[in-house]
């Protein structure tokens, strides 16, 4: 990529909103919240620390905040034993009580600081029929934003239209969200991770890819680094599921997480007025396009049911 072809990650980028989103999913990476590589172990301080911000932001806007966590050290070695159980069309049911877990986790850090958090499991929200049409039930998820609670999501098990189950990556997930259509306004799906967004080089202190066309991905398909080790798909595995929730109206941003003060206060603001030292990767269609009807969602849907990584 040459260096004309990009803007500083503070821009304006094209398909940008500059007025405050409806409804914010908000979707803290397992990067952030363990170490899956080494310890395994999970970080309840990380958790307790971002709980307490997300319930300064439920706090401002009631009601109009959705909360998706990754499964990091606790759904990933499920996950990957998943995967390797080929012969067992039901193996990802193993995965309801890692993601229960971690969800339970964020529950009652979330309570402890005040907020009415619901953990909620997708597996009965989603339904791929065998006609190849997608129905979801996200009526108690609207029910909750309505009475200002918080609905907790996580990764989770589907069934295909071929009757199996499937695993939906916690990336996967903001896309049953914007089935509900609760939201007075745009969407704002934001991925926090431990990267500030598609970086421009091997180096994570490199400057990112400020935007992303979710219709033409061949800029960032160059800049995804190979992880063989990480089953999730990485940076490449989120930009795919971010892009199928752009092409349905979202505007979806992927930056790095900060559980300091104040860290998650900006994500409500209109792009152009986010904080000049926080970059971030935007991916938004340049002229936004309506968000699609429940049964349009077969279109982003894999044609083969997937084993991806819950994280």
């Amino acid at each position: 990529m040459s260096a004309t072809a990009v803007s500083p990650a503070s821009a304006t980028a094209p398909g940008a909103t500059e007025q405050e989103p409806g409804l914010l999913v908000l979707k803290i990476g397992g990067s952030l919240l363990s170490d899956k590589r080494h310890s395994g172990e999970t970080d309840h301080a990380a958790i307790d620390a971002y709980a307490r911000l997300v319930a300064e932001l439920v706090a401002a806007r009631p009601g109009r905040v959705v909360l998706v966590t990754g499964g990091g050290a606790l759904c990933h070695p499920v996950g990957l034993r998943i995967k390797a159980a080929k012969d067992d069309p039901y193996a990802a049911v193993a995965l309801t009580e890692p993601a229960f877990r971690m969800r339970w986790a964020w529950t009652t850090a979330l309570r402890a600081h005040g907020v009415r958090a619901v953990p909620l499991q997708t597996t009965s929200m989603l339904n791929e029929l065998p006609d190849g049409t997608t129905v979801t039930e996200t009526g108690v998820v609207s029910r909750l934003l309505a009475e200002g609670a918080l609905p907790v999501l996580s990764s989770d098990c589907v069934v295909t239209a071929a009757g199996t189950l499937r695993i939906l990556s916690s990336d996967d997930v903001p896309g049953v969200v914007l089935d509900a259509a609760v939201a007075a306004g745009p969407v704002r799906v934001v991925a926090l991770t431990d990267v500030a967004g598609i970086h421009l080089a091997r180096d994570p202190d490199s400057p990112v890819l400020p935007y992303l066309d979710p219709d033409d991905l061949t800029a960032a398909r160059r800049l995804f680094w190979d992880d063989a080790w990480d089953a999730t798909g990485a940076m490449e595995g989120k930009v795919e599921a971010l892009a199928a929730h752009a092409r349905r109206g979202a505007e979806c941003v992927i930056t790095r997480g900060d559980r300091g003060p104040g860290g998650l206060r900006h994500l409500f603001a209109p792009l152009g007025a986010w904080p000049g030292d926080v970059p971030r990767t935007l991916i938004r269609r340049r002229t936004p396009a309506p968000a699609a009807r429940p049964t349009d969602r077969a279109a982003d849907r894999p044609t083969e049911p997937s084993q991806e990584d819950p994280t």
